[in-house]
């Protein structure tokens, strides 16, 4: 009988196991989801007061956007976007250069040798300023030609003062006389040619006439400056033998009021240039000064391995400040100023991906990451050509900081 009693309780503990099985497994489904109910509830109250707040999870499509504090938003400067000229323009690098068409290379007209210099490099001369006097053979010839000429003219006027004298007397005949006034003649035109001649050395009439009344040869060729400009280059030295073309030129004179710029500008913008546009010129030595010109030369051919095409500019120099050799930048207007919606440069965020963004707000408060698209730079702003309009309220210094708070915390 014990046999049977204790394979009949063996049956009922069989039979209550899974009850009692589902009991503890609904027992503890229950006080799981009490307790997640419990830590979920306590999560949505534990930021600490003053923290900074999280960037709202933006909905598929729209841009992120973050809220401010009111001591955060003190933090940061806001301004309405305004709109601003831009003009249309190309820059390009370049030298200054002589303005080789007011440059001149000064030699002597004769041969001979140089007795004095008379001014240096760097000394500002006037058209007909001596520069530099020789010794020509050359004057010495033409000083004889002149003495003998003027001596021949004083004979055959004499001469002919006797046989005018002789004729009235019937003394000679009168082919005699018409001989005489012949060689007079020819006398007279012998000594202008000579003076002539004497004259194309630069000597003076009273220097001439000096020649003539004194029969003493002056062999000192004055060699003036054909130009008014500054002196730029000097070989020339006390004794120096000196020819007609013969280089180095004793003197280089160019007038430095005008100056020329040479550039080069890249091939995408040859387009853009042409003969006779406006230019404005800077330099390194001459920060904030601007020089006007125009474009005169524009080059016939690019250059294979650079696809540059050089230009050439006539600038105007009219304080002598712009040297041979500086280096200048060179910006060519290409057409009316554009005037459009600008922010300054602090206000815009190049993101890792390679895009712009700004932030703007409509109350201050809510501030909402927005892509642009950057146009033209100039005096402190940046165009922006998509993506803003004119009067928006626009982050202007503390972008950077709204930008960072969008990366996740390594708290999570």
């Amino acid at each position: 009988m014990s046999a049977r009693w204790s394979s009949a309780r063996n049956w009922l503990d069989m039979a209550r196991r899974p009850r009692i099985v589902a009991a503890v497994g609904a027992a503890l489904l229950l006080a799981g989801l009490i307790a997640m109910s419990h830590f979920g509830a306590k999560a949505e109250v534990t930021q600490p007061p003053g923290a900074a707040p999280k960037a709202n999870a933006p909905p598929p499509g729209s841009d992120p956007s973050v809220q401010l504090t009111d001591a955060q938003v003190k933090g940061i400067k806001i301004s309405a976007a305004e709109e601003h000229a831009f003009p249309q323009e190309r820059t390009a690098v370049g030298s200054i250069d002589f303005n080789e068409n007011l440059a001149v290379q000064v030699f002597s007209p004769y041969q001979g040798k140089i007795i004095k210099a008379y001014v240096e490099v760097g000394d500002q001369v006037k058209t007909g300023q001596t520069l530099f006097t020789i010794e020509s053979p050359d004057l010495i010839q033409a000083d004889s030609n002149l003495i003998a000429a003027a001596g021949l003219l004083d004979l055959t006027t004499h001469a002919l003062e006797r046989a005018r004298q002789l004729y009235e007397v019937q003394g000679i005949a009168e082919k005699d006389l018409q001989q005489a006034i012949s060689d007079q003649q020819t006398a007279e035109g012998a000594l202008q040619a000579a003076r002539d001649a004497v004259r194309v050395f630069g000597k003076s009439e009273a220097e001439i006439d000096a020649v003539v009344v004194k029969r003493r040869i002056d062999p000192v060729l004055v060699v003036p400056s054909p130009i008014t400009g500054l002196v730029t280059g000097r070989v020339a030295q006390p004794g120096l033998f000196v020819q007609p073309g013969n280089a180095p030129a004793p003197y280089t004179v160019a007038d430095v009021v005008t100056v020329w710029m040479l550039a080069n500008v890249s091939e995408s913008n040859i387009k853009y240039v042409s003969a006779g546009q406006q230019v404005s010129v800077s330099t390194m030595a001459y920060p904030g000064q601007v020089y006007d010109g125009k474009i005169t030369v524009v080059g016939a051919s690019v250059d294979p391995n650079l696809h540059t095409l050089l230009i050439r500019s006539e600038v105007q120099n009219p304080r002598r400040e712009l040297k041979p050799g500086m280096l200048a930048n060179f910006v060519i207007r290409i057409g009316d100023p554009v005037i459009a919606t600008a922010v300054p440069p602090e206000s815009v965020v190049r993101e890792g991906d390679g895009t712009m963004t700004l932030w703007v707000t409509t109350d201050q408060r809510t501030f909402t990451q927005r892509k642009v698209k950057l146009g033209l730079q100039r005096d402190g702003y940046d165009q922006i050509t998509e993506g803003l309009k004119r009067g928006e309220l626009v982050v202007t210094d503390g972008a950077v900081f709204l930008d960072n708070m969008l990366i996740p915390s390594s708290d999570g």
